[in-house]
């Protein structure tokens, strides 16, 4: 290679958060919870749908009931995003999401919403087992 040459691009996995991988509609979020299949944690219930028009896509949910300033939601709905961002990549390819968020999600950081994230997936059989080296 000449010195000139830029390095070859290393394959990188698309950990982005585009329109693509979000629910948008409201008759999607309406078909996840039609679906009542739910799991809950410490910091948020995951509510799931499988099937042929699913792609693992993902909604997130902070309510105002839960979260009374909006900072509250902001921040809530982004360590849910984050979570969901770096593990998507060993999950099941046929699952839509909704995430709600728990008031208790406020006290945590991302590595402790990101390991809850990771059991509940694997709890509900859409991805791996929990690596407790995290």
């Amino acid at each position: 290679m000449h010195p000139s040459e830029p390095y070859p691009a290393a394959p990188v996995l698309d950990a982005s958060f585009n329109r693509t991988v979000r629910l948008l509609l409201n008759r999607d979020f309406q078909r996840v919870f039609g679906n009542k299949r739910s799991i809950a944690g410490k910091f948020m219930v995951i509510w799931h749908a499988q099937g042929e028009t699913t792609a693992l896509r993902l909604g997130v949910i902070a309510s105002k009931r839960t979260f009374r300033r909006a900072v509250d939601r902001n921040r809530a709905k982004r360590l849910l995003r984050e979570a969901f961002r770096l593990e998507r990549a060993p999950m099941a390819a046929d699952a839509d999401l909704v995430m709600v968020a728990r008031a208790r999600i406020l006290a945590a950081g991302i590595p402790e919403v990101r390991r809850e994230f990771v059991r509940l997936m694997a709890a509900l059989g859409l991805a791996h087992k929990p690596d407790h080296s995290r």
